[in-house]
């Protein structure tokens, strides 16, 4: 695209477009019909095409309670298949012979079944009798692997009672259930169904209930009890949201429009969700309140928290959790007696700005007389072991890498097996690894040695891992490994072959500089299969800012974002999707933390002297032609990118973007930019007309917005926002709208009906929306077709 933003932006492209012109003998014009996009080339490549020529990228283990067994589902050329596995015997087998189950159902049903993709409803394994079961055109069937005995078990009606209100006991003598708000429980066996209630004082938002905002039902409904592993107590989770403010969306879809209420606390706001734990005894009908109080605006467990910030262990005489104050950057870990409600700090940590809570986990060994508690103390993710009264007893591991997730701890070898990031000499710091080492930092072991990225699923019994190895040029590798690394059964290798036959190749990954010049910043490239080194291509970033994640993939995959970039290259651009500092937790902690308190503009720099590096690095990348798009945090720096560089950027498609974080949740805006805790004494009438003076304690948190850039641009800006979006409310994409047209400037924008955060089934009608978007905007190419060509499944 020719233009005159073109030529300011690169003056000396005018020149060199004008010879080119003269020596050819070509119009402008002619350049323009030279860079058509390639609509059938991107459709023919979507995640939907891929889906049906790859099958599936990984092994997903349904580890059978109690063994080092396991099954899974795998498509691939030969369609759906079942396995099944023994890792301790190093075995693999099919679950069952196809074509023998084809031929027992289709006997029963009187009918054909496709052998090679049977469509099974809730196929799943009974622990307790040791049979598969699955459901066909409402028929409950059992399977018996050892004997391939097929048989009927029940007819499902459609009256038949539904559970979901159910929480079993883990050894399922009791069921808790709400009711009104309240809690109930009631014996499993008891053929009255004796309801024992436990509470009177539920109400709307101060609920036991997990919808804690129903008004419609006076059945049973889900409640928030998690039961501990003796069955002998659970506990809840209240939160006390009366006092917050609330937010609305709008189904417009109904027979008549409806109105859906919900509880949204904002950055700074002074009325949050306060939290409560209790601990129930079904059997004595007796309860007791946790006390935990300590800190105004504190939090007990909670988002962005492994194992939501709570902690059991196998009896129910201790609770453990995390409790934090309202900057996040004070943690205590928490010991409370279930009995008598008391609490114990076990040890306390402060970390600034906030504490890395992606990682955060406490392990429990043999019931407290030790812990494993993960830091960032030194300014990168490590283990750390404390005696039975929180005193620290050793560092386990120790280096400037980051320790990930604890995978499993054998104790009686006192071994812990975890993932981590960045240890290896010269492999991409982004590669999950799996090690392990001894309590005392002994015996340290790497046991993932292949240059890949490894996703670890451990068994439930004994030191069996299934790993799931790729990189994005390298499909999955899908093997079990033993406690020393050793792969003793080889699962699946995923087969792109059809796909290369019809054309498709891997994206490249890249090394670049951030705007420091000093720091790596690490990204991935798609290119159009028809790529032709010697034309010029425009360039368009796909972007997330993190700070939990960053925009680029490190494994095998082509769903989701990594799936759309590649289908948006082959229209005839190069995309690229690389991180920034402040974009993830598994670098550093500076690196983690780099954005704090600019949560606008810190990932803007990096982003544009990326861009700039892979254009001078790559003669085929057109720097005059840029693009820029993304989705929630993506959508909000794709608009700010544009704004902020308007004589840079060119396009820009923000999806779902938080554009006003002064409205989005509370949690996501002040622990990423801050809060200030405000003290003041003030003086105030007590009960008895006699004046006090009191502390008051109020918080800020004020955020840049993209709407204070409005005027600012210069480029083609597309906004879209699904109606119901509860999450990042559409009022964040309507309050920059009102800005452009307030200054004057010409935008689209795009509402989508009755869709929430994500578009579900409308993505691909987004998709191409985008793809057209930048066709017109970045190659001239404006199409006059009404219809896009979307996949039948859409609704």
């Amino acid at each position: 695209m020719i233009n005159a933003k073109s030529m300011k932006k690169h003056p000396n492209t005018l020149s060199k477009v004008l010879f080119f012109v003269i020596l050819t003998g070509l119009t402008i014009s002619d350049l323009h019909a030279q860079q058509q996009a390639n609509f059938e080339l991107a459709e023919r490549f979507t995640t939907q095409r891929l889906q049906k020529l790859i099958g599936s990228t990984s092994v997903n283990p349904r580890w059978i309670e109690d063994t080092n067994q396991f099954w899974y589902q795998y498509t691939n050329r030969d369609g759906v298949n079942w396995y099944f596995v023994d890792a301790a015997r190093g075995t693999q087998r099919p679950l069952f012979d196809r074509d023998d189950l084809v031929a027992q159902l289709s006997e029963t049903f009187k009918r054909p079944f496709n052998a090679f993709d049977l469509d099974f409803d809730d196929f799943e394994y009974d622990d307790d009798e040791k049979l598969f079961t699955f459901n066909i055109d409402s028929i409950k069937f059992s399977y018996n692997i050892n004997g391939n005995q097929l048989a009927i078990e029940d007819t499902l009606r459609d009256e038949e009672e539904n559970e979901n209100w159910a929480t079993y006991s883990p050894d399922s003598s009791w069921i808790a259930f709400a009711r009104n708000h309240n809690l109930f429980v009631m014996r499993a066996d008891d053929e009255d169904s004796t309801e024992i209630q436990l509470t009177e004082d539920g109400e709307r938002w101060y609920s036991y209930q997990a919808n804690d905002g129903d008004t419609t039902s006076t059945e049973r409904l889900r409640s928030r009890a998690n039961w501990f592993e003796d069955s002998e107590k659970f506990y809840v989770r209240r939160q006390d949201k009366r006092e917050v403010d609330e937010l609305w969306v709008i189904n417009s879809l109904g027979k008549r429009p409806t109105l859906e209420t919900y509880k949204y606390p904002m950055p700074g706001e002074e009325n949050i969700y306060i939290d409560e734990v209790f601990v129930f005894d079904p059997e004595e009908e007796t309860q007791v309140r946790l006390d935990t109080d300590k800190w105004e605006g504190q939090a007990l467990g909670g988002v962005y928290f492994n194992d939501s910030g709570f902690y059991e262990t196998q009896t129910s005489d201790y609770l453990y959790l995390l409790r934090r104050d309202r900057t996040w950057s004070k943690i205590d870990v928490l010991k409370a007696n279930t009995t008598t409600g008391e609490v114990e700090v076990l040890f306390e940590e402060e970390s600034k700005p906030y504490f890395n809570t992606r990682f955060a986990q406490l392990a429990i060994i043999n019931e407290g007389e030790e812990y494993i508690w993960w830091s960032e103390r030194t300014g990168w993710g490590q283990l750390y072991r404390y005696d039975s009264q929180g005193n620290l007893m050793n560092q386990i591991t120790t280096g400037t890498y980051v320790v990930g997730n604890i995978e499993r701890i054998d104790t009686t070898a006192q071994t812990i097996y975890f993932t981590a990031y960045g240890r290896e000499e010269g492999d991409h710091p982004y590669y999950e690894h799996l090690y392990k080492v001894n309590f005392n930092g002994s015996r340290f072991r790497h046991l993932s040695p292949e240059d890949a990225n490894h996703n670890i699923n451990p068994s439930e019994h004994g030191n069996f891992f299934v790993d799931n190895y790729s990189r994005v040029d390298h499909p999955t590798t899908s093997v079990v490994r033993n406690g020393n690394g050793e792969v003793v059964v080889n699962l699946q290798q995923t087969d792109v072959s059809a796909a290369v036959e019809m054309g498709w190749k891997a994206p490249e990954e890249f090394i670049i500089k951030a705007a420091d010049g000093v720091t790596d910043i690490y990204g991935v490239m798609y290119k159009p299969f028809d790529f032709d080194s010697t034309k010029t291509y425009p360039i368009i970033s796909y972007v997330y800012p993190g700070p939990q994640t960053e925009p680029f993939p490190t494994s095998f995959t082509y769903f989701g974002s990594a799936g759309r970039s590649q289908a948006l290259s082959q229209l005839g651009f190069v995309v690229v999707a690389f991180g920034n500092r402040g974009g993830s937790p598994i670098r550093s902690r500076y690196y983690h933390t780099f954005g704090y308190g600019d949560l606008r503009d810190y990932p803007l720099a990096d982003n544009k002297y990326g861009i700039e590096q892979l254009a001078g690095r790559h003669s085929f990348i057109d720097i005059s032609r840029v693009g820029i798009f993304g989705h929630s945090g993506g959508g909000f720096m794709s608009t700010a990118a544009l704004l902020t560089y308007p004589e840079f950027y060119d396009v820009a498609v923000s999806s779902a973007g938080n554009h006003d974080n002064n409205i989005y949740n509370m949690w996501w805006s002040e622990v990423h930019n801050g809060v200030t805790e405000n003290r003041k004494t003030v003086t105030e009438l007590n009960e008895d007309s006699v004046e006090v003076e009191k502390e008051e304690i109020t918080f800020d948190a004020p955020i840049e917005s993209n709407a204070e850039l409005a005027g600012n641009l210069q480029g083609h800006l597309l906004l879209v926002h699904g109606d119901m979006d509860s999450n990042v409310h559409p009022a964040n994409t309507i309050r920059v709208a009102d800005a452009l047209i307030k200054a004057g400037k010409r935008f689209d924008m795009m509402i989508l009906p009755g869709r929430r955060h994500g578009f579900g089934p409308y993505q691909p009608y987004f998709n191409r929306m985008m793809w057209y978007y930048f066709a017109e905007h970045l190659l001239d190419d404006y199409r006059t077709n009404v219809d896009f060509d979307l996949p039948e499944d859409l609704d």
